[in-house]
């Protein structure tokens, strides 16, 4: 009898190990994307390394702030849990692999009374018998995952934890995008407050010389009035600057969990930006873009839970064993000639739910087909993102260039009129003008200059982040854009 309880451990053994080598078949699915060998928006370099993508402006505040907010988010702290939630998701899952183990006990105490039985001299009370019986067991049962039903389920639950760590890493590369968007836009508003104080400065010097060359008989009433009407424009204009730089100071302060007070001080000046974009390779999107790595990780799942509905169509095996020892008496369960054993190995096979169980497949498949268009549509929107972003950094970048033209041209004109007023060539209003212009030009290119800012740090977060350079073998612009899985 032992050595038949040996063998069939050991073919049970057997067929666990084989269970758990046997890999999930899954499908193949190819990304209908047409992916070009490099971009077509812009003249782009390979990489620039560097994991913070937001290092790349140079600014100290910036790298400051972005990273306070990412270490008292709220926001990351739930993502994060889910990452945990779905870790132990996937420890539920792989436990299903293991035997199950238990030890138990029982003590029964129970009283038999002997009823019609032919007793002489008894026949007027009915006898009894009370008597105690305890029991130590230990018991096994265990399930073999022939068809890999556990096996999908647990890769499911893997492909969850790697879509969990890739939703956490899209809310870090979102939350820090909109910390950077805040930073520049206080930036910019802080300068542009400046810009509208020094214009409101100018034209009150306007208005006054106006005024005198009214009193004078040199200027009409009408342009007295017009010049100070510009002046009382540009103080709303002012009031309008003051707003806007509060609005973007106490966002920052939201997102860095301090209280909106809008007392944070802004960066002096909106940090230069090389002509040159470092976005790599088209064909590394697909790994770089975590929202599109948690779309390719829903896929995976979802054909996972198709190998599992299929798989529970399938007869399942189990065996159930127990060990122990019985008696009337506590102290004689450790007395191994007391020894009493049992175990049953089953097969079933599912009959009258078989039709849910193939709709529970379709459903599965509609799903899994789901996934599928949700991650192609992902993928078209994350390179036109790209491509948009790219043409755009083209344009702004020669319209700024042609902009600080016209800005030195206008200044160059300020000191020309300056000189030549001098020399009682030129009216001063002449002068005043000019410098007018020369400071709405001023204000005109550092909204820009914040506007092509703007669109590098949407470029970042198109990209997925920092532009880093890859392993070789991803960094390959022939490879085929398919998402193959095999475990």
């Amino acid at each position: 009898m032992t050595s038949m309880r040996i063998r069939f451990a050991s073919v049970a053994a057997a067929c666990w190990l084989a269970a758990c080598s046997r890999p999930v078949p899954l499908p193949v699915h190819e990304l209908q994307v047409p992916v070009p060998e490099d971009w077509q928006g812009a003249d782009t370099d390979d990489f620039q390394a560097g994991s913070d993508w937001w290092a790349g402006f140079e600014d100290s505040g910036l790298d400051a702030v972005v990273r306070q907010a990412l270490d008292c988010s709220q926001g990351l702290r739930a993502a994060a849990a889910r990452v945990d939630a779905a870790v132990q998701e996937l420890v539920m899952a792989g436990a299903a692999e293991l035997p199950e183990l238990g030890i138990g006990t029982d003590r029964i105490r129970q009283r038999q009374n002997f009823v019609g039985l032919p007793f002489p001299g008894l026949s007027d009370r009915v006898l009894s018998n009370t008597f105690t019986n305890a029991g130590l067991s230990f018991n096994v049962s265990w399930e073999a995952d022939l068809w890999n039903r556990v096996g999908a389920g647990k890769l499911a639950a893997e492909a969850g934890v790697a879509g969990r760590e890739a939703d956490l890493r899209a809310a870090r590369l979102s939350l820090s995008g909109q910390v950077a968007k805040a930073w520049f836009a206080a930036t910019e508003a802080q300068r542009q407050l400046a810009l509208a104080e020094a214009l409101v400065e100018h034209l009150e010097t306007v208005e006054r010389r106006m005024l005198d060359r009214y009193r004078t008989g040199t200027r009409s009433a009408l342009e007295v009035k017009l010049a100070q009407g510009d002046v009382l424009r540009a103080k709303a204009a002012v009031h309008q600057r003051r707003q806007a730089r509060e609005a973007a100071v106490r966002q920052i302060e939201i997102l860095a969990c301090e209280y909106p007070a809008g007392s944070r001080a802004a960066a002096a000046d909106l940090p230069p930006l090389p002509d040159r974009v470092p976005a790599g390779l088209p064909s590394e999107l697909v790994r770089r873009r975590p929202d599109l790595v948690a779309a390719e990780r829903a896929m995976l799942a979802s054909d996972a839970r198709i190998a599992q509905s299929k798989a529970a169509l399938l007869p399942s095996f189990s065996l159930t064993t127990a060990l122990g020892t019985s008696s009337n008496t506590l102290l004689n369960l450790v007395n191994p000639g007391l020894q009493v054993w049992n175990y049953a190995l089953g097969v079933t096979q599912p009959l009258f739910n078989r039709g849910r169980l193939k709709a529970n497949v379709r459903a599965t498949e509609a799903q899994a087909r789901e996934a599928s268009a949700n991650y192609e549509n992902l993928a078209w929107a994350a390179y036109r993102e790209v491509e948009t972003a790219l043409a755009a950094e083209s344009t702004l970048s020669a319209q700024e260039s042609a902009l600080r033209a016209a800005h030195r041209s206008v200044q160059e004109s300020v000191s020309l009129a300056e000189e030549r007023y001098r020399t009682g060539m030129v009216d001063i209003f002449a002068v005043l003008a000019l410098r007018r212009s020369a400071l709405e030009s001023e204000s005109t290119l550092l909204g820009l200059h914040r506007a092509r800012i703007n669109n590098r740090v949407d470029l970042h977060l198109a990209l997925g982040g920092g532009f880093e350079s890859l392993d070789p073998a991803h960094s390959d612009p022939s490879r085929k854009q398919a998402i193959g899985r095999t475990q």
